[in-house]
């Protein structure tokens, strides 16, 4: 006799699972209403089960379970609810659970595929790849005994990744070299930092990057501060471009630390949950330096509750695009076979009561995802500061201070999208195997050798398209080059420095100062009245 395909259970197991958690949860209900939803929920089931009976008997081509179900029953049902609703195989709940956890263990390097090889774009400084030896722009050609061709970076990452302490051995192709090198390295702990640059612009200036909200963000942002000497702070710049969110509780420590006691820094209620208010309960110990954040419309959802939080008390110069409008309160259920849900439960507000969803009712998702108009709003939704400042919601945060980046020209654009800087950068060292000493820049010698090797790499420029971008070039050479001759890190401290955005946010300082001068005059005689 056929044995049963699991997958005819899958669905039915999963209803019946999350039921129960939403009943944990949820509203209490009349038993009458109960009994009825959860007999509507069987014969739901029961009709599905039927479905893919027929269509995994019938079907002219095998069908797979876990894709029929995992990858287009379960997100189809999903995305009829909202964008962000989003069901986790065991693989993607790992992910999840890995970048919420902030480490996971592996070699330590990121790498791309191209043209169907593995490039390593940058080991970390400290990790088992950095000490073996490995370089940006090496060709990983094998992992063990499997061959990389033609997988995926994501495929090729996960036979890097393993059990801390295990071997592994990578074998690279490096440009100057006539034969394949080996690398025999020990996996182990990698610490995916949330904050990975921090450092002072100039004296008394810091600068802070946070890359996503996760378990051990605000320890990161409290050890970075207190390395500047935060209490001598004349002024911080919080980056958040690209900041796509995280953890809730992340947000609000961030906030908190900024912010005086007492602060509402967000709230969120829903349908099935009353209202929650998030409050500073360690505040900023009386620290009020200045501060700008950048933010663009990749910064979201934990990124936003920050920003929202530190513009509706005037504690922060918000410098930038709008952000992307995620309002949105994710819960993730455990569910059976290490499968996830992240279900909508609640949005989000911020202290001044401004909803920091976008509205996603009647548009397509990929025109939500990939919008054309970032200042989108609701002006029906009109609240104001600490100050008395207008604030509008229903569009994310609209920045204090507009900074649109310069567009790039078809040069640039070509010399980014051919991989030019990394192809060079592989030629340079092939060439100048000699270290290069602390503090070396790129000079005319070496901005001529790179307009050589695009002539002969049949790269399409004209004379006029190097002079016109030849400072542009200088500084993305200048910081590739960095990263194979000191460190990833190193390359990424210059590429900030010389960031006109950021430039343009420290020169916002005096303003950031002057919006927290006037809000605390404008409370103190609203106080008094």
């Amino acid at each position: 006799m056929m044995q049963k395909p699991r997958s005819l259970f899958l669905i039915p197991a999963l209803v019946l699972g999350s039921a129960v958690i939403g009943g944990m949860y949820g509203p209490q209900l009349p038993v009458a209403a109960a009994a009825s939803s959860d007999s509507d929920i069987q014969a739901s089931a029961k009709q599905f089960t039927k479905v893919y009976d027929e269509v995994e008997r019938n079907f002219a081509d095998p069908v797979s379970p876990d894709t029929a179900i995992y990858k287009g029953a379960i997100p189809s049902m999903l995305r009829t609810l909202d964008p962000h609703s989003n069901f986790f195989d065991p693989k993607d709940l790992e992910a999840l659970r890995e970048d919420q956890r902030g480490h996971y263990y592996g070699v330590g390097m990121t790498v791309q595929g191209r043209n169907g090889k593995t490039i390593i774009m940058a080991p970390f400084v400290g990790s088992p790849a950095y000490k073996a030896g490995l370089k940006p722009g090496d060709i990983i050609v094998m992992v063990n005994d499997k061959s990389t061709d033609n997988l995926d970076s994501t495929k090729v990452a996960d036979l890097l990744k393993g059990p801390k302490g295990t071997p592994v051995q990578v074998t690279v192709s490096r440009e100057g070299y006539d034969k394949p090198l080996v690398f025999n390295i020990v996996r182990d702990e990698i610490s995916r930092k949330s904050v990975p640059d921090a450092f002072l612009l100039k004296p008394g200036i810091g600068y802070v990057f946070i890359e996503q909200f996760n378990e051990t963000t605000s320890h990161e942002l409290e050890d970075a501060l207190k390395a500047m000497d935060e209490d001598q702070l004349k002024g911080l710049v919080v980056d958040l471009r690209g900041n796509p969110g995280g953890l809730l509780n992340e947000a609000v420590a961030v906030a908190d630390h900024f912010l005086p006691k007492g602060d509402v820094i967000v709230s969120h209620k829903g349908r099935a949950s009353a209202e929650h208010v998030y409050t500073a309960r360690n505040g900023n110990h009386g620290r009020d330096y200045p501060m700008v954040l950048i933010v663009n419309r990749n910064s979201a959802s934990a990124a936003e509750i920050v920003s929202g939080a530190m513009q509706d008390h005037d504690r922060a110069w918000i410098l930038g695009d709008n952000t992307f409008g995620k309002g949105l309160v994710q819960t993730v259920y455990p569910l059976i076979y290490d499968t996830g849900l992240a279900l909508t439960t609640a949005k989000y507000y911020t202290p001044s009561g401004r909803l920091i969803q976008r509205d996603y009712s009647n548009v397509s998702f990929f025109d939500y995802y990939y919008r054309n108009n970032t200042a989108e709003r609701n002006p029906a939704d009109v609240k104001a500061t600490d100050s008395g400042r207008v604030v509008y919601g229903g569009g994310g945060i609209s920045p204090d201070e507009k900074y649109t980046p310069p567009k790039l020209d078809l040069f640039e654009t070509e010399m980014l999208v051919k991989y030019e800087f990394q192809n060079y950068t592989r030629h340079f060292f092939a060439v100048h195997k000699e270290k290069l000493p602390t503090g070396w820049n790129v000079d005319t010698a070496t901005m001529n050798d790179l307009h050589d090797f695009l002539m002969g790499d049949k790269f399409d420029f004209t004379e006029a398209d190097y002079t016109k971008d030849y400072d542009w070039t200088k500084r993305l050479l200048e910081a590739e080059i960095y990263k194979t001759a000191f460190s990833v890190d190193e390359s990424r401290k210059y590429e900030i420095k010389t960031d006109p955005e950021v430039t343009a946010a420290v020169d916002a300082l005096p303003k950031a100062e002057a919006l927290l001068n006037s809000a605390r005059k404008i409370v103190v005689e609203r106080m008094r009245k």
